[in-house]
């Protein structure tokens, strides 16, 4: 039987703090141990990705207390930035990180670059969430191509969502921070009040408590109050009901590795208007026919994604069009099952 060592940030299963990184860490430990693992999680205590020498100290002792020869998956967001700590273990323990987002890529930071350059050479092997991802990684860094790997998020299967007579029931999945554009968003909206439409952005407003306060007044302000609904993180089934709620997925983010929400979508046969970035493309996807189960806009666009959500609104042709498109791609996404196994080839390759 094969065993697996899955250290993690603590605090992934805090229901006041989801986010795609820990969903998905929470389902490849459930994955592989559903397939015959041995999977013994470590939470790693502290304020990572800013880690103090508490937490180092903390992560040390996790991985010295781990047996020689032992097959250990790190979260990339814990083994980043620790490269003088993984460097002692590398010898003896086989190492794989799983890459969430590459911290180089963009970074003016040239510290944490090399530091994660450092830990992903010293890794056995590396994990991306996307093929967009593992091109990032080998532009980056002089990283053997077939050390880095792709395990893309799988997904539930759910009911489709029934939509509403207006088309207007807009739905944005992720933490109010900058980098997830609901600023973007705002912008976007304000010109489009004349139309009917709500939007709810379920999501954490604990990150950038600064940054949920103006987005707050600027609904206010722009007269959008009773319009656009920021009511925090949902649980599980909560969530669903947002979905089932919905119209279409708005994801207006500056950037991300692959767009787990997306997927979550498709699955509903919701349509999604989200920016072009990163592994977003990959999210969405193509069917057969080629046709795109949403619209694409440029990053940080609010005129383009104004355009977008009109269209959506006023093109009815349009709307069924997307809608079918999004029903089609719903059949073709792969499950978590695909995505744990994946995990598991790349381990047990590392471990060879």
């Amino acid at each position: 039987m094969s065993a697996v060592h899955f250290t993690v940030p603590a605090g992934i299963d805090d229901p006041a703090r989801p986010s795609g990184g820990n969903a998905y860490d929470r389902r490849i430990a459930r994955g592989l141990a559903a397939a015959g693992w041995t999977v013994r999680v470590h939470e790693v205590p502290g304020s990572w990705p800013s880690p103090d020498a508490r937490s180092l100290g903390a992560l040390a002792a996790i991985l010295g207390g781990i047996p020689d020869g032992a097959s250990v998956l790190l979260d990339g967001l814990v083994a980043s930035f620790a490269p003088e700590v993984l460097s002692c273990e590398a010898g003896r323990l086989r190492l794989v990180v799983l890459v969430h987002m590459p911290l180089g890529q963009g970074a003016t930071d040239d510290g944490a670059r090399e530091r994660e350059g450092a830990v992903l050479s010293a890794a056995a092997s590396v994990v991306t969430t996307s093929a967009w991802a593992r091109r990032a990684l080998l532009e980056l860094y002089s990283l053997p191509t077939d050390r880095v790997h792709v395990a893309e998020p799988g997904v539930d299967p759910a009911e489709l969502a029934p939509g509403t007579e207006t088309a207007g029931a807009f739905l944005s999945v992720a933490a109010v921070i900058p980098g997830k554009g609901h600023d973007v968003l705002l912008d976007a909206l304000v010109p489009l009040t004349g139309l009917s439409w709500q939007c709810e952005c379920v999501g954490s407003l604990e990150r950038d408590p600064a940054f949920v306060e103006r987005l707050r007044r600027r609904v206010l302000d722009s007269g959008m109050d009773g319009r656009v609904r920021f009511p925090g993180p949902q649980a599980e089934a909560e969530l669903a009901c947002s979905y089932a709620a919905a119209d279409v997925l708005v994801l207006p983010s500056r950037a991300e590795t692959y767009g787990m929400v997306i997927a979550e979508a498709l699955a509903r046969g919701l349509p999604v208007v989200a920016a072009e970035v990163g592994g977003v493309p990959e999210a969405l996807g193509r069917n057969a026919d080629g046709s795109w189960p949403g619209l694409l806009v440029p990053p940080g666009d609010p005129a383009a994604l104004r355009d977008a959500l009109r269209t959506w609104l006023e093109d009815a042709g349009l709307r069924r069009r997307l809608r079918v498109a999004a029903r089609e791609r719903r059949a073709s996404l792969a499950d978590w099952s695909t995505t744990a196994s994946a995990v598991a080839e790349v381990l047990q390759g590392a471990a060879r």
